[in-house]
């Protein structure tokens, strides 16, 4: 990852089919289009991949979770456990929701654990959003148990994880409801772009409803159309929906140059005694987007993460301090601080995220360290990180 390392002329000539045929609306215009839908041809290449019934492409992956949410009923006053390490969007996504986003902690999946979020449900607990961090799953059969023992929906965040699997079968198919993002910078890239995943016909219908101001797309007279529910503007163009055609056709492409460029990382740095990586409970389906380990402490991941640095190896991230993707340094969420009200202002015992506390997970953190995998990486390329693991480890 990312995708567009890889953009050649197969996404330039799926956007001229849409310029010199097609319609850059996603819907209608069925006379001015000569058959040419490039949202429902994504859409039709994703469910036949993943073996899933239904996927509807939005506009972002902020957008599929927003869409996901509503879709399946999560809404004012509900509890969606989250965990402290995702991008901010998985929390913001609820808060606009008008639920109540309920940190609970990860093990050394990276994920949420399935004793983290059996400490912390309640009876307003309505849904898991899991997040399958970094291209790799959690302990997904006990996390399952766990909301089917309570009743919850299990959403499946796997925007940094397409392409993956569990035991055969797809993320962001395991659950009720799943999420991708299709940005700039993910597996396959649109440019800008998502989907919502599911084999739920009521929330399929919900989704593409939602998403577009509530309109059934029953008929061809899109002014004919009746409106269900209510719902905003999440619609992708058909510009970015071609893109995604021709990023799709390369997944398998993507995923097999991804796991071989990890693989020649990992064993190169499994050599090295102070260092363990993460727990990936089904090596087979990692996306291998990230290559993800641990050092023995705090200040030693703070160190090779300087040290990497000062031997020119780019991409290593050091999540315990990185403001987009961990609680602790989100003071806009401990704040929750909008623009304007924010219907959580409005839940007379909501928490007070500035005293929420996750000390396993910060534990975890505060020594892992994870390198993007890359596409385009020569030989060479690679070469020369495995001698900056030489120069900083034996040292």
């Amino acid at each position: 990852m990312p995708g567009f390392e890889i953009f050649d002329e197969s996404e330039k000539q799926q956007i001229n089919e849409v310029m010199e045929k097609g319609f850059t609306f996603r819907y209608n215009f069925d006379g001015m289009r000569n058959d040419v839908w490039k949202a429902r041809e994504l859409e039709s290449l994703i469910c036949e991949t993943l073996n899933v019934k239904h996927a509807h492409l939005v506009s972002s992956g902020t957008a599929a979770l927003s869409t996901a949410l509503a879709a399946a009923g999560i809404g004012a006053g509900d509890e969606v456990i989250v965990p402290p390490f995702t991008f901010v969007a998985s929390v913001e996504a609820i808060v606009l929701a008008g639920a109540i986003p309920v940190f609970a902690e990860i093990d050394e999946t990276l994920t949420l654990s399935p004793e983290g979020i059996e400490a912390v449900i309640s009876p307003r607990t309505k849904a898991v959003n899991f997040v399958h961090m970094c291209g790799a799953m959690g302990k997904m059969d006990e996390v399952k148990a766990v909301c089917d023992k309570h009743g919850l929906v299990l959403m499946e965040d796997a925007c940094q994880a397409t392409g993956g699997t569990y035991k055969g079968q797809a993320l962001g198919t395991l659950g009720q409801v799943g999420t991708f993002s299709f940005d700039s910078v993910k597996t396959i890239s649109c440019g800008e772009g998502g989907a919502v995943l599911t084999n739920d016909e009521s929330i399929y219908n919900h989704a593409h409803m939602y998403s577009d101001h509530g309109h059934d797309h029953i008929g061809s007279d899109r002014g004919a159309e009746s409106h269900p529910i209510m719902g905003t503007n999440y619609r992708i163009s058909e510009m970015n929906a071609a893109v995604g055609v021709a990023q799709w056709k390369k997944l398998d492409r993507i995923l097999e140059i991804q796991r071989r460029n990890k693989k020649a990382l990992k064993d190169a740095l499994a050599q090295y005694p102070e260092v363990s990586f993460r727990e990936i409970p089904d090596e087979s389906g990692d996306n291998a987007g990230f290559l993800s380990f641990f050092l023995p402490d705090e200040e030693r991941a703070k160190e090779v993460v300087s040290a990497l640095a000062a031997e020119k190896v780019p991409a290593v991230f050091y999540w315990y301090a990185n403001n987009w993707h961990y609680f602790k340094n989100w003071t806009h969420i401990q704040h929750m601080k909008g623009a304007a009200k924010l219907p959580i202002e409005l839940v007379a015992d909501r928490p007070d995220y500035t005293q929420v506390k996750t000390p396993k997970s910060d534990a975890i953190m505060s020594r892992t360290l994870s390198m993007l995998i890359q596409l385009s990486w020569t030989e060479e390329d690679i070469q020369q990180r495995i001698d900056a693991f030489a120069n900083v480890f034996k040292k």
